[in-house]
C-alpha cells in the first residue's frame, strides 16, 4: 500500500519544512496510561519520527475506560508492546525505542543512555532530545526524570494529576509556580524547592478534585485524553517554532 503521502494534510497546515523537522525530532514519553497513550498517539500521527516509550505495566481491564491502548484484546499485554504495534500501523517508518521498566534513581541514567544510543546513532534523527514528557503518577519517579532534565538542560513537560476530574476545560499548561488546587502539583512544588529547581513546565487542572470512596483515583474517558493531546500539541508547536 502507498503511504508516502499520509502526512499531506499536516504538511498543508504547517509546511514541509516543519513536517521534516518533526520527522527528525526525538521525543521521550514516560508512562503510557490515560495521558501518555494519547500523548504518543498525537505525536505519532503528527509525524514525529523518533519516539521512546517507557512503561513497566501490562494492560489491565480497569484501563479500558481511559487508555487508548487498552481494550478486551490487549488485557495482560505489556503496554510498550501494544503501543509499539499501534505506532507502526500508523507510521511503518517510525523509529521506536521501547523500554519496559519502572523509572527510579538507580536506572534513570541507564535508561536515557539506551535511548541516546537508539536515537543519536540513526540517520533519521538529530543528536539531541527535543522534548521529554513525564506522564507517570509516582512522585519519586517524576522527580528523577525532572532532575535528569534539569541537570542535562533538556526541555520537559510534566503532567500533574488528571484523576478525580470531570471538566476537561480546566487544564492549563504553565510553570509549576503558577499552579493551585492540584494535590500532586503541591507535592511536586515542595519537592522541587528542596532540590533547588525553581521552574518546571507542567500541565495541571484548576478543577477541585472530586472526592471518591476509593484510595485509587477515579477517572473517565474524556479527561486524561484531553490532557494527553494538549501535551502533544504543546510539544509539537514548540518543535516547529524553534
Amino acid at each position: 500500500m502507498e503511504y508516502s503521502n499520509w502526512l499531506n494534510r499536516t504538511e498543508m497546515l504547517i509546511g514541509k519544512n516543519n513536517t521534516d523537522k518533526l520527522k527528525k525530532s526525538n521525543i521521550v514519553v514516560f508512562g503510557l496510561g490515560g495521558v501518555g497513550s494519547y500523548v504518543v498517539e498525537g505525536l505519532c500521527r503528527a509525524g514525529v519520527g523518533n519516539i521512546a516509550i517507557i512503561d513497566k505495566d501490562v494492560v489491565d481491564i480497569t484501563n479500558i475506560n481511559r487508555q487508548l491502548i487498552a481494550d478486551t484484546t490487549t488485557i495482560g499485554m505489556a503496554k510498550v508492546d501494544v503501543e509499539e504495534e499501534k505506532m507502526l500501523k500508523i507510521n511503518p517508518d517510525i523509529n521506536i525505542c521501547k523500554i519496559k521498566d519502572f523509572v527510579n534513581k538507580d536506572n534513570i541514567h541507564a535508561i536515557m543512555d539506551i535511548i541516546k544510543s537508539n536515537f543519536f546513532n540513526s540517520s533519521k534523527s538529530k543528536d539531541t532530545f527535543d522534548y521529554i514528557v513525564d506522564a507517570i503518577d509516582t512522585v519519586s519517579s517524576k522527580l528523577e526524570i525532572i532532575k535528569w532534565c534539569n541537570e542535562n538542560h533538556m526541555p520537559i513537560l510534566s503532567c500533574m494529576g488528571t484523576g478525580n476530574k470531570l471538566d476537561a476545560n480546566r487544564f492549563e499548561i504553565t510553570d509549576i509556580t503558577n499552579t493551585s488546587v492540584c494535590p500532586l502539583a503541591k507535592v511536586i512544588r515542595k519537592e522541587l524547592k528542596k532540590l533547588n529547581i525553581p521552574h518546571l513546565k507542567v500541565l495541571y487542572s484548576k478543577e477541585e478534585p472530586i472526592k471518591n470512596s476509593s484510595s485509587s483515583p477515579a477517572s473517565i474517558s474524556f479527561v486524561p485524553s484531553v490532557a494527553g493531546l494538549l501535551i502533544a500539541g504543546d510539544v509539537i508547536k514548540s518543535i516547529i517554532e524553534k
